[in-house]
């Protein structure tokens, strides 16, 4: 029986492509491409991959990628590596994971606006109470008069005469 990696190389062959028209149409390295016709699972860094691409490869090829993904699921289970699906727990989660998992549900697009908004607010009742609070330090009061005529002056009306001239020179 063939293996999945020999129904795509055969295919492909038969369609006169070569391995650089395959990865450039894909977009699947070709270093990846000669692992999954060789079945050279250690090329990968986990099943999901070998089975995506596969699926990838196949659909390029217009072959039909279920029946190809079943023939792939029924060699890695042969193999040592890939037999038992890998496990998930990982470490356990701090509080910080869990703030941080609950702000990434939070939407921001409403919320920043939002925050924002109050923040301004909130700044312009600080403001205003404090200028309550003192309002002869605030407001500096000066006289202006009735702006009808200028102030009298109490300059004087000449200017002084320098007193280092010479007294020839006026």
């Amino acid at each position: 029986m063939p293996t999945a990696g020999d129904l795509l190389r055969t295919e492909r062959e038969r369609r006169k492509l070569t391995v650089r028209q395959v990865a450039d149409a894909t977009n699947i390295k070709t270093d990846h491409i000669r692992a999954l016709e060789a079945s050279e699972w250690s090329a990968f860094a986990a099943p999901v991959y070998i089975r995506g691409f596969t699926r990838t490869y196949a659909r390029h090829l217009r072959l039909d990628e279920k029946a190809l993904v079943e023939t792939l699921d029924g060699e890695l289970e042969l193999t040592a590596d890939y037999a038992a699906p890998p496990s998930l727990p990982g470490p356990a989660k701090g509080p910080l994971d869990s703030i941080t998992l609950a702000l990434s549900r939070l939407r921001w697009q409403w919320l920043f606006p939002l925050i924002l908004g109050g923040l301004v607010i909130l700044l312009g009742v600080w403001g205003y109470q404090m200028w309550q609070r003192n309002p002869a330090a605030a407001r500096k009061e000066t006289p202006l008069g009735s702006g009808l005529r200028p102030a009298p002056r109490t300059a004087p009306a000449t200017l002084p005469l320098p007193t280092n001239v010479p007294a020839g020179r006026h």
